[in-house]
Protein backbone atom coordinates (compact mmCIF):
# COMPACT_ATOMS: atom_id res chain seq x y z
CA UNK A 1 0.00 0.00 0.00
CA UNK A 2 2.69 2.65 1.06
CA UNK A 3 4.37 1.85 -2.61
CA UNK A 4 0.81 2.89 -4.13
CA UNK A 5 0.75 5.91 -2.22
CA UNK A 6 4.48 6.76 -3.27
CA UNK A 7 3.92 6.24 -7.24
CA UNK A 8 0.55 8.21 -6.62
CA UNK A 9 2.11 11.33 -5.20
CA UNK A 10 5.14 11.10 -7.53
CA UNK A 11 2.49 11.11 -10.37
CA UNK A 12 1.07 14.33 -8.37
CA UNK A 13 2.16 17.38 -10.69
CA UNK A 14 2.80 20.79 -9.37
CA UNK A 15 -0.77 21.87 -11.21
CA UNK A 16 -2.69 19.32 -10.03
CA UNK A 17 -1.40 19.85 -6.43
CA UNK A 18 -2.83 23.81 -6.80
CA UNK A 19 -5.85 22.81 -8.22
CA UNK A 20 -7.08 20.93 -5.54
CA UNK A 21 -5.40 22.32 -2.84
CA UNK A 22 -6.80 26.01 -1.26
CA UNK A 23 -10.24 25.57 -2.84
CA UNK A 24 -8.36 25.43 -6.64
CA UNK A 25 -7.40 29.05 -5.93
CA UNK A 26 -3.20 28.26 -6.87
CA UNK A 27 -4.68 27.64 -9.52
CA UNK A 28 -6.42 30.35 -11.35
CA UNK A 29 -3.27 32.16 -9.67
CA UNK A 30 -0.48 30.17 -12.18
CA UNK A 31 -3.49 30.33 -14.99
CA UNK A 32 -2.90 33.83 -14.74
CA UNK A 33 0.74 33.95 -15.37
CA UNK A 34 1.01 31.07 -17.88
CA UNK A 35 -1.87 32.19 -19.95
CA UNK A 36 -3.80 35.63 -19.44
CA UNK A 37 -5.87 35.37 -22.03
CA UNK A 38 -7.36 32.19 -20.75
CA UNK A 39 -9.88 34.56 -18.77
CA UNK A 40 -11.51 36.30 -21.41
CA UNK A 41 -14.96 38.55 -20.94
CA UNK A 42 -17.27 38.08 -18.13
CA UNK A 43 -14.98 37.93 -14.92
CA UNK A 44 -17.72 35.52 -13.52
CA UNK A 45 -17.11 32.30 -16.34
CA UNK A 46 -13.47 32.05 -17.12
CA UNK A 47 -12.87 30.87 -20.77
CA UNK A 48 -10.48 28.78 -23.12
CA UNK A 49 -8.10 30.45 -24.96
CA UNK A 50 -9.99 30.00 -28.39
CA UNK A 51 -13.32 29.58 -27.07
CA UNK A 52 -13.75 33.38 -27.44
CA UNK A 53 -17.25 33.62 -26.44
CA UNK A 54 -18.85 35.33 -23.36
CA UNK A 55 -21.87 33.91 -20.80
CA UNK A 56 -24.85 31.83 -23.06
CA UNK A 57 -22.80 33.65 -26.69
CA UNK A 58 -23.06 37.02 -25.14
CA UNK A 59 -23.98 39.53 -22.61
CA UNK A 60 -27.69 39.72 -23.26
CA UNK A 61 -30.48 39.54 -26.53
CA UNK A 62 -28.07 40.69 -29.41
CA UNK A 63 -29.90 42.47 -32.42
CA UNK A 64 -27.11 42.09 -35.09
CA UNK A 65 -25.30 39.23 -35.95
CA UNK A 66 -22.15 41.04 -37.93
CA UNK A 67 -20.83 44.68 -39.10
CA UNK A 68 -20.25 45.71 -42.41
CA UNK A 69 -18.12 49.24 -42.02
CA UNK A 70 -17.80 51.49 -44.72
CA UNK A 71 -15.01 53.60 -43.43
CA UNK A 72 -14.78 57.31 -46.04
CA UNK A 73 -10.70 57.91 -45.23
CA UNK A 74 -9.77 61.41 -44.77
CA UNK A 75 -12.90 63.16 -43.01
CA UNK A 76 -15.95 63.99 -45.83
CA UNK A 77 -17.20 66.68 -44.88
CA UNK A 78 -20.80 66.72 -43.01
CA UNK A 79 -21.50 70.30 -44.72
CA UNK A 80 -21.52 68.69 -48.36
CA UNK A 81 -23.22 65.99 -46.93
CA UNK A 82 -26.09 65.75 -44.24
CA UNK A 83 -25.62 68.48 -42.29
CA UNK A 84 -27.44 71.30 -43.80
CA UNK A 85 -27.07 75.39 -42.69
CA UNK A 86 -29.00 77.40 -44.94
CA UNK A 87 -28.03 80.00 -42.50
CA UNK A 88 -24.01 80.26 -43.47
CA UNK A 89 -25.62 81.72 -46.47
CA UNK A 90 -25.82 85.07 -45.18
CA UNK A 91 -22.59 84.05 -43.45
CA UNK A 92 -20.76 83.96 -47.06
CA UNK A 93 -17.38 85.37 -46.88
CA UNK A 94 -17.76 87.02 -43.62
CA UNK A 95 -15.27 86.39 -40.91
CA UNK A 96 -16.13 83.34 -38.49
CA UNK A 97 -16.80 85.00 -35.27
CA UNK A 98 -13.86 84.68 -32.83
CA UNK A 99 -16.42 83.30 -29.77
CA UNK A 100 -17.46 80.36 -32.30
CA UNK A 101 -13.97 79.70 -33.13
CA UNK A 102 -12.28 79.52 -30.08
CA UNK A 103 -13.83 77.23 -28.94
CA UNK A 104 -12.27 74.11 -31.01
CA UNK A 105 -8.27 74.09 -32.21
CA UNK A 106 -7.33 74.02 -35.28
CA UNK A 107 -4.57 72.28 -37.43
CA UNK A 108 -1.27 72.89 -38.11
CA UNK A 109 -2.31 73.34 -41.98
CA UNK A 110 -4.12 77.03 -41.33
CA UNK A 111 -1.62 78.54 -39.04
CA UNK A 112 -0.20 81.16 -41.35
CA UNK A 113 -4.02 81.88 -42.64
CA UNK A 114 -4.93 85.16 -41.18
CA UNK A 115 -8.60 85.06 -42.44
CA UNK A 116 -11.08 82.44 -41.93
CA UNK A 117 -14.25 83.46 -44.13
CA UNK A 118 -17.27 81.38 -43.55
CA UNK A 119 -18.53 79.12 -46.61
CA UNK A 120 -21.79 78.28 -47.79
CA UNK A 121 -21.75 74.66 -49.35
CA UNK A 122 -21.86 75.02 -53.39
CA UNK A 123 -24.51 72.02 -53.32
CA UNK A 124 -27.79 71.69 -52.95
CA UNK A 125 -29.44 70.19 -50.43
CA UNK A 126 -33.48 68.97 -50.27
CA UNK A 127 -35.37 66.86 -47.79
CA UNK A 128 -36.34 62.93 -48.53
CA UNK A 129 -38.09 60.19 -47.02
CA UNK A 130 -40.58 60.17 -44.24
CA UNK A 131 -38.10 61.20 -42.12
CA UNK A 132 -37.87 64.57 -43.97
CA UNK A 133 -33.58 63.98 -43.84
CA UNK A 134 -31.59 66.52 -45.08
CA UNK A 135 -29.01 65.58 -48.07
CA UNK A 136 -26.84 67.06 -50.42
CA UNK A 137 -27.52 66.29 -54.39
CA UNK A 138 -23.99 64.80 -55.18
CA UNK A 139 -25.44 61.76 -52.99
CA UNK A 140 -28.77 61.23 -55.17
CA UNK A 141 -28.90 57.42 -54.49
CA UNK A 142 -28.17 57.76 -51.08
CA UNK A 143 -30.82 60.02 -50.57
CA UNK A 144 -33.16 56.92 -51.71
CA UNK A 145 -32.48 54.80 -48.59
CA UNK A 146 -32.56 57.33 -45.77
CA UNK A 147 -35.55 56.14 -44.00
CA UNK A 148 -33.46 53.03 -43.98
CA UNK A 149 -30.61 55.35 -42.10
CA UNK A 150 -29.98 56.51 -38.49
CA UNK A 151 -27.66 59.70 -39.48
CA UNK A 152 -25.75 61.11 -36.72
CA UNK A 153 -25.00 64.37 -36.78
CA UNK A 154 -23.29 65.17 -33.86
CA UNK A 155 -20.22 62.86 -33.39
CA UNK A 156 -17.15 64.24 -31.73
CA UNK A 157 -13.96 62.81 -31.47
CA UNK A 158 -10.74 63.72 -29.82
CA UNK A 159 -7.94 64.03 -32.53
CA UNK A 160 -6.91 66.59 -35.37
CA UNK A 161 -4.43 64.99 -37.84
CA UNK A 162 -5.49 62.16 -39.91
CA UNK A 163 -3.61 58.87 -38.55
CA UNK A 164 -4.26 59.51 -34.74
CA UNK A 165 -8.05 60.16 -35.94
CA UNK A 166 -8.37 57.13 -37.75
CA UNK A 167 -6.53 54.89 -34.81
CA UNK A 168 -9.00 56.48 -32.55
CA UNK A 169 -12.28 55.80 -34.16
CA UNK A 170 -10.99 51.92 -35.61
CA UNK A 171 -9.03 51.31 -31.69
CA UNK A 172 -10.68 53.82 -29.15
CA UNK A 173 -6.92 54.80 -28.77
CA UNK A 174 -5.15 57.76 -30.47
CA UNK A 175 -1.73 55.57 -30.23
CA UNK A 176 -1.06 52.39 -32.09
CA UNK A 177 -0.68 49.47 -30.40
CA UNK A 178 -4.35 48.87 -29.41
CA UNK A 179 -6.76 45.71 -30.75
CA UNK A 180 -9.38 47.14 -33.76
CA UNK A 181 -12.36 46.86 -33.11
CA UNK A 182 -12.61 43.99 -35.47
CA UNK A 183 -10.50 42.44 -33.38
CA UNK A 184 -12.09 42.76 -30.29
CA UNK A 185 -15.41 41.05 -31.55
CA UNK A 186 -13.28 38.28 -32.52
CA UNK A 187 -11.87 37.88 -29.72
CA UNK A 188 -15.16 38.35 -27.67
CA UNK A 189 -17.23 36.93 -29.62
CA UNK A 190 -15.96 34.12 -31.80
CA UNK A 191 -16.75 33.15 -35.15
CA UNK A 192 -19.67 31.85 -36.91
CA UNK A 193 -18.25 30.27 -40.01
CA UNK A 194 -14.84 28.22 -39.23
CA UNK A 195 -14.08 28.32 -42.55
CA UNK A 196 -13.72 32.51 -43.23
CA UNK A 197 -11.43 34.67 -41.58
CA UNK A 198 -13.89 36.33 -38.34
CA UNK A 199 -12.53 39.67 -39.35
CA UNK A 200 -11.97 40.86 -43.27
CA UNK A 201 -10.26 44.17 -44.30
CA UNK A 202 -10.64 45.59 -48.07
CA UNK A 203 -9.21 48.59 -49.21
CA UNK A 204 -10.85 50.28 -52.88
CA UNK A 205 -8.33 51.51 -55.28
CA UNK A 206 -8.39 55.17 -57.07
CA UNK A 207 -9.61 56.87 -53.89
CA UNK A 208 -6.81 58.97 -53.52
CA UNK A 209 -3.47 59.09 -51.90
CA UNK A 210 -4.60 59.32 -48.10
CA UNK A 211 -2.27 56.73 -46.04
CA UNK A 212 -3.76 53.98 -44.28
CA UNK A 213 -1.38 52.40 -41.25
CA UNK A 214 -2.14 48.54 -40.91
CA UNK A 215 -2.29 48.98 -37.53
CA UNK A 216 -6.07 50.29 -37.91
CA UNK A 217 -7.04 46.40 -38.11
CA UNK A 218 -4.24 44.79 -36.08
CA UNK A 219 -4.84 42.92 -33.43
CA UNK A 220 -2.72 45.25 -30.76
CA UNK A 221 -2.18 42.77 -27.68
CA UNK A 222 -5.09 40.47 -28.38
CA UNK A 223 -3.72 36.80 -29.64
CA UNK A 224 -2.57 37.35 -33.27
CA UNK A 225 -5.18 35.03 -34.49
CA UNK A 226 -7.48 37.80 -34.08
CA UNK A 227 -6.00 40.52 -36.31
CA UNK A 228 -8.10 41.60 -40.01
CA UNK A 229 -7.02 39.22 -42.87
CA UNK A 230 -6.97 42.00 -46.15
CA UNK A 231 -8.85 40.48 -48.65
CA UNK A 232 -6.86 42.43 -51.97
CA UNK A 233 -8.27 42.53 -55.43
CA UNK A 234 -6.33 40.37 -58.20
CA UNK A 235 -5.83 36.54 -59.19
CA UNK A 236 -4.65 35.97 -54.87
CA UNK A 237 -7.10 37.59 -52.89
CA UNK A 238 -5.08 36.86 -49.64
CA UNK A 239 -0.85 36.79 -50.16
CA UNK A 240 0.93 33.55 -49.62
CA UNK A 241 -2.63 31.70 -49.41
CA UNK A 242 -1.77 28.92 -52.45
CA UNK A 243 0.51 26.31 -52.08
CA UNK A 244 3.85 26.44 -53.93
CA UNK A 245 4.13 25.17 -56.98
CA UNK A 246 4.95 21.47 -56.95
CA UNK A 247 3.55 21.29 -53.37
CA UNK A 248 -0.48 19.36 -53.41
CA UNK A 249 -3.27 19.35 -50.93
CA UNK A 250 -1.76 16.24 -48.97
CA UNK A 251 1.69 17.37 -48.45
CA UNK A 252 0.15 20.17 -46.96
CA UNK A 253 -2.19 18.84 -44.80
CA UNK A 254 1.03 16.23 -43.59
CA UNK A 255 3.21 19.03 -43.51
CA UNK A 256 0.19 21.18 -41.46
CA UNK A 257 -0.17 17.83 -39.34
CA UNK A 258 3.48 17.51 -38.08
CA UNK A 259 4.05 21.11 -37.82
CA UNK A 260 0.68 20.90 -35.38
CA UNK A 261 2.30 18.06 -33.25
CA UNK A 262 5.48 20.47 -32.72
CA UNK A 263 3.42 23.68 -31.92
CA UNK A 264 1.37 22.35 -29.59
CA UNK A 265 4.40 20.32 -27.76
CA UNK A 266 5.56 23.99 -27.37
CA UNK A 267 2.87 24.57 -25.89
CA UNK A 268 2.90 21.85 -23.18
CA UNK A 269 6.62 23.60 -22.03
CA UNK A 270 5.52 27.34 -21.83
CA UNK A 271 1.81 27.88 -22.03
CA UNK A 272 2.39 30.85 -24.96
CA UNK A 273 -1.20 31.64 -25.76
CA UNK A 274 0.62 32.95 -29.05
CA UNK A 275 1.32 29.31 -30.13
CA UNK A 276 -1.85 28.55 -29.75
CA UNK A 277 -2.73 31.15 -32.26
CA UNK A 278 -0.01 30.22 -34.70
CA UNK A 279 -1.75 26.51 -34.85
CA UNK A 280 -5.55 28.57 -35.01
CA UNK A 281 -3.76 30.54 -38.44
CA UNK A 282 -2.09 27.63 -39.86
CA UNK A 283 -5.73 25.76 -39.92
CA UNK A 284 -7.49 28.32 -40.70
CA UNK A 285 -5.14 28.91 -43.99
CA UNK A 286 -5.53 25.51 -44.70
CA UNK A 287 -9.33 26.31 -45.03
CA UNK A 288 -9.48 29.02 -46.51
CA UNK A 289 -7.57 27.70 -49.49
CA UNK A 290 -10.81 26.00 -50.88
CA UNK A 291 -13.55 28.87 -49.07
CA UNK A 292 -12.01 31.72 -50.31
CA UNK A 293 -11.73 31.55 -53.61
CA UNK A 294 -15.86 30.61 -53.56
CA UNK A 295 -16.05 33.37 -51.36
CA UNK A 296 -15.19 35.82 -53.55
CA UNK A 297 -16.39 34.57 -57.06
CA UNK A 298 -18.37 36.87 -58.68
CA UNK A 299 -18.61 35.17 -61.68
CA UNK A 300 -22.74 33.74 -60.94
CA UNK A 301 -24.01 37.50 -59.92
CA UNK A 302 -26.61 38.38 -62.47
CA UNK A 303 -26.81 41.53 -64.51
CA UNK A 304 -29.38 43.29 -62.08
CA UNK A 305 -26.65 43.11 -59.15
CA UNK A 306 -24.54 45.57 -61.04
CA UNK A 307 -27.18 48.08 -62.13
CA UNK A 308 -28.15 47.84 -58.42
CA UNK A 309 -24.28 48.60 -57.22
CA UNK A 310 -22.79 50.12 -60.60
CA UNK A 311 -20.89 49.04 -62.83
CA UNK A 312 -17.87 49.52 -61.13
CA UNK A 313 -19.19 46.97 -59.04
CA UNK A 314 -17.12 44.48 -62.16
CA UNK A 315 -13.99 45.78 -61.94
CA UNK A 316 -12.06 44.07 -58.70
CA UNK A 317 -10.49 46.49 -56.21
CA UNK A 318 -13.00 49.53 -56.61
CA UNK A 319 -15.44 50.50 -53.64
CA UNK A 320 -18.39 49.23 -55.25
CA UNK A 321 -16.42 45.56 -55.88
CA UNK A 322 -15.67 45.88 -52.23
CA UNK A 323 -19.30 46.34 -51.12
CA UNK A 324 -20.45 43.85 -53.57
CA UNK A 325 -17.69 41.51 -51.37
CA UNK A 326 -19.12 42.66 -48.61
CA UNK A 327 -22.61 41.55 -48.77
CA UNK A 328 -21.43 38.07 -50.43
CA UNK A 329 -18.92 37.79 -46.97
CA UNK A 330 -22.35 39.22 -44.64
CA UNK A 331 -24.09 36.06 -46.59
CA UNK A 332 -21.14 33.47 -45.34
CA UNK A 333 -21.58 35.04 -41.61
CA UNK A 334 -18.08 36.83 -41.48
CA UNK A 335 -18.17 38.99 -38.02
CA UNK A 336 -16.33 42.18 -39.01
CA UNK A 337 -16.55 43.32 -42.86
CA UNK A 338 -14.07 46.48 -42.95
CA UNK A 339 -13.75 48.61 -46.54
CA UNK A 340 -11.85 51.57 -46.27
CA UNK A 341 -11.81 54.24 -49.38
CA UNK A 342 -9.39 56.59 -49.05
CA UNK A 343 -9.89 60.69 -50.54
CA UNK A 344 -11.92 62.50 -48.66
CA UNK A 345 -9.28 64.72 -47.40
CA UNK A 346 -10.17 68.33 -49.40
CA UNK A 347 -7.70 70.95 -48.37
CA UNK A 348 -8.61 72.71 -51.56
CA UNK A 349 -10.80 72.32 -54.10
CA UNK A 350 -13.22 70.96 -52.56
CA UNK A 351 -16.20 71.18 -54.57
CA UNK A 352 -14.85 68.72 -57.67
CA UNK A 353 -12.77 66.46 -55.02
CA UNK A 354 -15.83 65.55 -52.83
CA UNK A 355 -18.51 65.56 -56.09
CA UNK A 356 -15.60 62.50 -57.19
CA UNK A 357 -15.62 60.99 -54.61
CA UNK A 358 -19.49 60.78 -53.54
CA UNK A 359 -20.03 59.83 -57.81
CA UNK A 360 -17.27 56.57 -56.47
CA UNK A 361 -19.46 55.61 -53.73
CA UNK A 362 -22.90 56.81 -53.69
CA UNK A 363 -24.53 54.54 -55.64
CA UNK A 364 -22.61 51.71 -54.34
CA UNK A 365 -23.16 52.18 -50.80
CA UNK A 366 -26.85 52.56 -51.11
CA UNK A 367 -27.08 49.09 -53.48
CA UNK A 368 -25.46 47.29 -50.89
CA UNK A 369 -28.04 48.46 -48.33
CA UNK A 370 -30.92 47.94 -50.51
CA UNK A 371 -29.50 44.02 -51.35
CA UNK A 372 -28.78 43.12 -47.95
CA UNK A 373 -32.22 44.08 -47.03
CA UNK A 374 -34.07 42.57 -50.23
CA UNK A 375 -32.17 39.29 -49.28
CA UNK A 376 -33.37 39.59 -45.49
CA UNK A 377 -29.96 39.96 -44.17
CA UNK A 378 -30.43 43.65 -43.10
CA UNK A 379 -32.30 42.69 -39.70
CA UNK A 380 -29.04 41.48 -38.07
CA UNK A 381 -26.64 42.98 -40.41
CA UNK A 382 -25.36 46.25 -38.80
CA UNK A 383 -23.81 49.11 -41.57
CA UNK A 384 -21.78 51.75 -40.78
CA UNK A 385 -20.53 54.89 -42.86
CA UNK A 386 -18.34 57.45 -41.76
CA UNK A 387 -14.90 58.88 -41.17
CA UNK A 388 -12.59 59.89 -38.49
CA UNK A 389 -13.45 63.68 -38.36
CA UNK A 390 -15.53 66.17 -40.31
CA UNK A 391 -14.74 69.61 -41.82
CA UNK A 392 -14.47 73.11 -41.24
CA UNK A 393 -17.03 76.01 -41.91
CA UNK A 394 -14.76 78.48 -42.82
CA UNK A 395 -12.56 78.17 -45.86
CA UNK A 396 -8.85 76.85 -46.01
CA UNK A 397 -6.88 79.03 -48.30
CA UNK A 398 -8.86 81.10 -50.93
CA UNK A 399 -12.09 81.69 -51.26
CA UNK A 400 -14.22 82.03 -54.87
CA UNK A 401 -17.21 81.68 -56.41
CA UNK A 402 -16.83 78.22 -57.50
CA UNK A 403 -13.97 76.75 -55.13
CA UNK A 404 -12.50 76.80 -51.73
CA UNK A 405 -11.36 74.01 -49.00
CA UNK A 406 -12.25 73.14 -45.70
CA UNK A 407 -9.60 72.27 -42.57
CA UNK A 408 -10.15 68.96 -40.37
CA UNK A 409 -12.29 69.39 -37.80
CA UNK A 410 -12.95 67.21 -34.75
CA UNK A 411 -15.58 69.14 -32.77
CA UNK A 412 -18.78 67.73 -34.75
CA UNK A 413 -19.76 65.53 -38.03
CA UNK A 414 -21.58 63.30 -39.14
CA UNK A 415 -22.05 59.45 -40.01
CA UNK A 416 -24.57 57.12 -40.20
CA UNK A 417 -25.86 53.38 -39.42
CA UNK A 418 -28.50 51.20 -40.70
CA UNK A 419 -29.55 47.59 -40.31
CA UNK A 420 -30.07 45.83 -36.78
CA UNK A 421 -31.34 47.18 -33.91
CA UNK A 422 -30.74 50.85 -35.14
CA UNK A 423 -34.22 53.02 -35.09
CA UNK A 424 -34.39 53.56 -38.92
CA UNK A 425 -35.57 56.81 -40.31
CA UNK A 426 -33.87 59.48 -37.61
CA UNK A 427 -31.66 61.97 -37.49
CA UNK A 428 -29.98 62.63 -34.12
CA UNK A 429 -28.06 65.57 -32.62
CA UNK A 430 -27.74 68.75 -33.78
CA UNK A 431 -24.92 71.21 -34.55
CA UNK A 432 -24.56 75.10 -34.29
CA UNK A 433 -25.29 77.34 -37.13
CA UNK A 434 -22.31 77.35 -38.49
CA UNK A 435 -21.85 73.21 -38.19
CA UNK A 436 -18.88 74.08 -35.41
CA UNK A 437 -20.07 73.00 -32.31
CA UNK A 438 -22.39 70.44 -31.12
CA UNK A 439 -25.52 71.69 -28.92
CA UNK A 440 -27.77 68.64 -28.69
CA UNK A 441 -27.09 65.48 -28.42
CA UNK A 442 -23.21 64.78 -28.72
CA UNK A 443 -21.77 61.65 -29.17
CA UNK A 444 -18.00 60.78 -28.51
CA UNK A 445 -15.75 58.16 -30.35
CA UNK A 446 -16.42 56.28 -27.25
CA UNK A 447 -19.82 56.49 -26.80
CA UNK A 448 -20.65 55.28 -30.35
CA UNK A 449 -17.96 52.02 -29.85
CA UNK A 450 -20.36 51.48 -26.70
CA UNK A 451 -23.54 51.43 -28.63
CA UNK A 452 -21.90 49.26 -31.42
CA UNK A 453 -20.77 46.68 -28.91
CA UNK A 454 -24.41 46.73 -27.42
CA UNK A 455 -25.93 46.00 -30.85
CA UNK A 456 -24.03 43.17 -30.65
CA UNK A 457 -25.27 42.06 -27.21
CA UNK A 458 -21.68 43.22 -25.57
CA UNK A 459 -21.28 45.01 -22.65
CA UNK A 460 -18.74 47.24 -23.45
CA UNK A 461 -17.65 47.42 -19.70
CA UNK A 462 -17.29 43.71 -19.14
CA UNK A 463 -15.06 42.96 -22.62
CA UNK A 464 -11.63 43.55 -21.37
CA UNK A 465 -8.60 42.01 -21.71
CA UNK A 466 -5.36 41.90 -18.85
CA UNK A 467 -2.38 43.08 -20.42
CA UNK A 468 0.80 44.44 -18.69
CA UNK A 469 -1.01 44.23 -15.14
CA UNK A 470 -4.23 46.43 -16.59
CA UNK A 471 -7.50 45.41 -17.81
CA UNK A 472 -8.20 46.90 -21.16
CA UNK A 473 -11.21 47.70 -23.40
CA UNK A 474 -12.50 49.12 -26.48
CA UNK A 475 -13.80 52.03 -24.59
CA UNK A 476 -10.71 52.55 -22.21
CA UNK A 477 -12.44 54.27 -19.41
CA UNK A 478 -15.19 56.08 -21.04
CA UNK A 479 -18.21 55.60 -23.05
CA UNK A 480 -21.93 55.55 -23.00
CA UNK A 481 -24.59 53.64 -24.52
CA UNK A 482 -26.34 55.85 -27.02
CA UNK A 483 -30.13 54.93 -26.31
CA UNK A 484 -31.59 57.08 -28.76
CA UNK A 485 -30.27 55.80 -32.00
CA UNK A 486 -31.83 52.32 -30.62
CA UNK A 487 -35.38 50.68 -31.81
Amino acid sequence: MDEIIKQHLHRESRRNFLKHSSLGFGAIALSSLLAPSSLLGNATQPQALLNNRLVNGTHFHAKAKRIIYLFQSGGPSQLESFDYKPQLAKWHGKEIPPSVQGTQRNSGMVFSQSSFPLVQSIYDFKQYGQSGAWVSEIFPHTAKIVDDLCIIKSMRTDAINHEPAVMFAQTGSQQSGRPSIGSWLSYGLGSDNKDLPNFVVMLSQGGGAQPLNSAAWANGFLPSHHQGVQFRSGKDPVLYLNNPEGVNAQDRRKALDHIQQLNSHQYDIWHDPEIQSKINQYEMAYRMQSSVPDAVDVSEEPDYTYELYGENARTPGTYAYNCLQARRLAEKDVKFIQLYHTGWDQHGSLPSGMKRQALDTDQATAGLITDLKQRGLLEDTLVIWGGEFGRTSFSQGRLTETNYGRDHHPGCFSMWMAGAGVKAGTVYGETDEFSYNVIKDEVHIHDFHATILHLLGIDHERLTFKHQGRRYRLTDVHGRVVKGVLA
